[in-house]
């Protein structure tokens, strides 16, 4: 099958090689010159054939507005558009509708696997009509892993229900990176525990916890004992965010993802203005001893 494939970074270029692995014709544009196989959206709408699909795989928000809009005035009718980027669902009744004013169908796909996904296959929930999600298949059938884990596709509803599965998907990732750091920095604040990449890699096979992802805390543990090379600072991509908004605006009681974000939040403050009124509000009615700013704990 043809694909146009727009956006070529860390996993758009593994999509690419994926495909074509897979005997797919793939003809990817980027704005960078040593990547890309064309030299504009409109070289790409006339590399493909008739009817076309094009895959969007770039950053949320306004890049992937304009990218949508632009595709609008290059492609034609009968084409169809896939959004595979991490697009709020709410984006993409727009997204539809503004292509299919030119006759053009619109697919949004969450993608989970990150730089993984060359070899490992890609989970995939997709939103659209039955008719759309059945012409892509032979696309959706490629990126998806081989064998008994083929299964990780999902048509998950109409237009937005693969972008709101994603978010959520997202939001539960949140989550499990925060309970897999907390036990990790319980294990290595205990003197009894001498081995604590061996005790997380211990967890692995055969416990209740096991994953993928402890399985990759296991590994950055080997390349980066103690984490002595990275920083603390943790950002958060917007999915986290809407995950706990959803939350909110269904009344549904979600207070592990909420803290997840919060603790990335925490991440960002060197010396927190929220427990330095805690410290002060101490010191003012019990007289409890408050640290000058800049002193160690130690």
């Amino acid at each position: 099958m043809q694909l146009g494939l727009v956006g070529l970074g860390k996993m758009g270029f593994n999509m690419r090689a994926r495909l074509r692995e897979r005997g797919h014709d793939v003809v990817g544009f980027d704005p960078r010159p040593e990547v890309t196989d064309v030299a504009s959206l409109a070289d790409l709408a006339a590399a493909l054939s008739a009817p076309r699909v094009v895959w969007v795989m770039v950053p949320a928000g306004e890049i992937t507005r304009s990218t949508i809009a632009e595709l609008a005035s290059v492609l034609e009718s009968g084409d169809l558009v896939i959004d595979g980027g991490n697009s709020r669902y709410t984006d993409d009744r727009d997204h539809a509708e503004l292509l299919a004013a030119h006759g053009i169908g619109y697919l949004d796909c969450g993608v989970s696997g990150g730089i993984w996904g060359l070899d490992e296959g890609y989970g995939l929930m997709v939103g659209g009509t039955d008719a759309d999600v059945a012409r892509a298949l032979p696309i959706f059938d490629a990126l998806r892993p081989d064998g008994p884990r083929a299964g990780s596709f999902v048509h998950a509803g109409p237009v937005g229900a693969g972008h709101y599965a994603k978010m959520v998907h997202n939001g539960v990732e949140y989550g499990l990176m925060q309970a897999y750091a907390e036990g990790y920095e319980l294990l290595e604040a205990e003197e009894l525990i001498t081995d604590v990449h061996g005790v997380l890699e211990a967890w692995t096979h055969g416990t209740v916890v096991r994953s993928w992802l402890l399985e990759l805390l296991v590994k950055a543990l080997a390349e980066d004992p103690e984490f002595a090379e990275i920083s603390g600072y943790t950002e958060d991509s917007g999915e986290g965010r809407w995950t706990v908004q959803e939350a909110l605006d269904h009344a549904v009681p979600a207070p592990v993802i909420s803290a997840a974000l919060f603790a990335r939040f925490a991440s960002r403050q060197a010396d927190s203005p929220a427990m330095k009124a805690v410290s002060a509000l101490r010191n003012q009615f019990g007289g409890h001893a408050v640290r000058a700013s800049g002193q160690s704990g130690t």
